[in-house]
């Protein structure tokens, strides 16, 4: 419980605001590395459902890693990792209904990950780049 305390102290740091934020896709971008995508999913009273990733151009595609999906709980100050994508951690590839321990183990690399982007000095601004419903109602996703 103490790892998404601080993971959640870490995140707000990043992201300012953020159960007031609209749903929609944020960038944050630093001199010192690679641009740090946001997308606030869902939104709700207590909590909110994000997605933050990289995006590394490789053979003419946008390649998320990592890219965690993350839910927010704004009255218990905590944050938990609900699917994790990289290549760095030496679990499974993929992070879905894990054991505990895989589960401790993600949201420590959360933590680290979050306290490496604000030593990178990434935070997001408070406009989105894209709203995250088309005019068509389409869904639009930083890629799928």
């Amino acid at each position: 419980m103490s790892l998404c305390e601080e993971n959640f102290a870490r995140l707000s740091r990043l992201v300012p605001d953020l159960a007031a934020r609209p749903s929609g896709i944020y960038s944050s971008r630093c001199s010192a590395g690679v641009d740090l995508y946001l997308e606030v999913e869902e939104q709700a009273r207590f909590t909110t459902i994000l997605r933050l990733t990289y995006l590394f151009p490789v053979q003419g595609i946008a390649l998320p890693d990592p890219d965690a999906r993350l839910r927010v709980y704004h009255d218990a100050c905590q944050v938990e990792a609900i699917e994790l994508r990289q290549t760095v951690l030496p679990l499974r590839r993929d992070y879905r209904s894990p054991a505990l321990a895989e589960k401790w183990q993600v949201n420590l690399f959360i933590g680290k990950w979050l306290t490496y982007c604000a030593r990178q000095g990434h935070v997001f601004g408070q406009a989105p780049l894209a709203p995250s419903s088309s005019a068509s109602g389409a869904r639009v996703t930083l890629c799928p």
